[in-house]
């Protein structure tokens, strides 16, 4: 865990104005500076540790955490901490019925692009004229860009983690609609009510974002080695 030293050095404390409070984030305001909310470091770091242990616990168990942080500041680091996890992870622009409607989702785009990607990284296009070929490249760009990060995804998530409440407000709703639990980073402007694991700290600040993703990065590392580690268990015949 940081120090509280290194939260400070990051900005984290820093919410927004008074005006933009929202009135249940209250609890974990310590005081107010030039009209912007501070928030209490110590309450961070308390729900911060719950927040990491809850998703170390559910990869240590197989379950897949599903990443989403859009926002400009946020996607490099997201895509970087999916890539870095193999956690599925959406950075670019959250597609509605992703949870909602996965079957959907599943069935005409992540399937298809699997099935194309595969298919031209295996050379199996030869067969096809090279304005085909083209037209499949194409598509399959298209659907890296829709799809690319989550394509792995087989099943609803166990877990939605989420970068800023505001900028995905629509996962936010699929979350709560398809009762999918959800970690994520709560600003001074947002209400955590639906929020199993709250995190209250800055969403705007790149270093305040990175200290988050990188805690979460090193969980979710931590429960694939304790799932790695799991004993086999083997039932007897009878």
């Amino acid at each position: 865990m940081p120090s509280l030293l290194e939260m400070l050095s990051a900005g984290m404390h820093f919410g927004h104005q008074k005006a933009r409070r929202h009135p249940k984030m209250q609890p974990y305001i310590h005081s107010e500076r030039n009209g912007v909310n501070i928030i209490d470091l110590e309450k961070t770091t308390v729900l911060l540790e719950k927040a990491l242990n809850f998703i170390r616990d559910t990869v240590a168990a197989g379950g897949v955490i599903l990443i989403v942080g859009t926002k400009e500041q946020a996607k490099p680091i997201v895509e970087r901490v999916g890539k870095e996890t193999g956690m599925p992870y959406i950075h670019r622009r959250w597609l509605g019925g992703t949870l909602t409607n996965f079957r959907m989702i599943k069935d005409n785009l992540l399937a298809p692009y699997l099935d194309l990607k595969g298919k031209i990284e295996r050379s199996e296009l030869g067969k096809y004229t090279k304005k085909e070929q083209l037209e499949f490249v194409k598509k399959t760009e298209d659907l890296d860009i829709k799809v690319g990060g989550f394509a792995g995804l087989t099943k609803l998530p166990e877990v939605v983690f989420l970068l800023d409440l505001k900028t995905e407000a629509t996962a936010l709703a699929e979350a709560v609609d398809t009762k999918v639990p959800i970690v994520a980073v709560c600003d001074t402007n947002v209400n955590p009510s639906d929020i199993a694991y709250p995190i209250p700290a800055n969403d705007d600040a790149v270093k305040s974002i990175e200290i988050v993703m990188n805690l979460v990065a090193e969980a979710i590392k931590e429960g694939k080695k304790l799932y790695a580690e799991r004993p086999i268990v083997t039932q007897e015949k009878k």
